[in-house]
């Protein structure tokens, strides 16, 4: 058993809680949180875990081994820190941390302390984009040549983050891990309508070194709820649609072949095939990655999402904010 203590039971951390209380290998043995109204409704949900204000009492107990952070955003660096610091694994929600910098301290003090270090890119594990990374894997698409995502919706608008942050390391970790590259420019565009300074809305283009690219809309001002992943190949066209309740793959048998040695009006010809739908396991993505993090913790395995996956995307947000910041002109990585 591995004894796990949460530090962050709102929004999202309530996930956290319910999927590890009862994970097989892991013991919810505390939660943290200094919103006492959110303590008291723990309290009546999950009677025998014990409660904790302040992040450091929690890690003084004894029987706790791993903490899952699931706080503001600016608060991760410095609570994921002191969780190494006093010996615990990490599992960290996403981004990482706010500064590469702070990603690179924290990798530091995992692998000082001999401590796994995790982060929540969430899709990673998600059953869809599994089935997608293993149709690349075997060669069924062909070589992959660009993605293009959308995360949009009406809500939650966020005060601390701007979409950007908030939204993009979703896509931005699923590019990576698909495309398994880091790309080397970042070029975003976006604009700020319902508070200064925070942007409701960017459009981002990542650009690989061998020319793939993965174009990234997010929005938190959309009438649209959207979730959905766009990959396509030079034999055929992959989409992933999670707000699709059944069908979350579909694969189109469909592209162009390019011929030198015809006339100018045979060189590309088009080709349109079936439609496949395959059945993808319907597991739920959460309790994936919290059994992954488990699994690494009493297997010694490095974590899929590990520091590095982390730091890699928190580079890329950094570059995109720069990029905002000038107006959309090309930010080397």
């Amino acid at each position: 058993m591995v004894g796990i203590g949460i530090v962050g039971a709102g929004n999202w951390g309530k996930n956290l809680v319910r999927t590890f209380s009862s994970l097989p290998g892991a013991q919810l043995r505390g939660i943290c949180d200094r919103n006492t109204q959110t303590l008291a409704s723990m309290a009546v949900l999950y009677p025998g875990v014990r409660l904790y204000e302040e992040p450091e009492e929690l890690f003084a107990a004894a029987d706790v081994e791993a903490v899952v952070v699931a706080v503001d955003a600016p608060r991760h660096f410095a609570v994921g820190r002191r969780a190494l610091e006093t010996g615990h694994h990490l599992l960290v929600e996403k981004p990482l941390t706010l500064k590469s910098s702070e990603s690179e301290e924290l990798i530091r003090l995992a692998a000082e302390r001999q401590r796994k270090l995790m982060v929540g890119h969430l899709l990673e594990y998600h059953p869809a984009v599994t089935y997608m990374k293993g149709l690349i894997t075997a060669g069924q698409i062909g070589a992959p040549l660009y993605l293009y995502s959308q995360r949009l919706n009406l809500g939650i608008v966020r005060t601390a983050e701007n979409a950007w942050w908030s939204l993009a390391p979703h896509d931005v970790s699923v590019a990576c891990h698909l495309f398994d590259a880091e790309p080397v420019t970042v070029s975003a565009t976006g604009q700020a309508y319902l508070q200064p300074g925070i942007a409701d809305v960017v459009f981002a283009s990542l650009k690989f070194a061998d020319g793939r690219l993965a174009n990234i809309h997010v929005s938190w001002l959309d009438p649209h709820k959207i979730r959905k992943v766009t990959l396509v190949g030079a034999q055929k066209m992959v989409v992933f649609d999670d707000m699709d309740a059944s069908e979350k793959i579909r694969i189109y048998d469909k592209g162009a072949e390019v011929r030198t040695s015809v006339s100018y009006e045979e060189a590309i010809t088009l080709r349109t095939g079936d439609i496949l739908i395959p059945k993808v396991p319907a597991a739920e993505p959460l309790k994936l990655e919290c059994r992954h993090f488990v699994d690494c913790i009493l297997q010694d395995r490095t974590p899929l999402s590990d520091g590095h996956d982390g730091r890699r995307v928190v580079r890329i947000l950094e570059a995109g904010d720069r990029s905002l910041a000038q107006g959309g002109a090309p930010v080397a990585i």
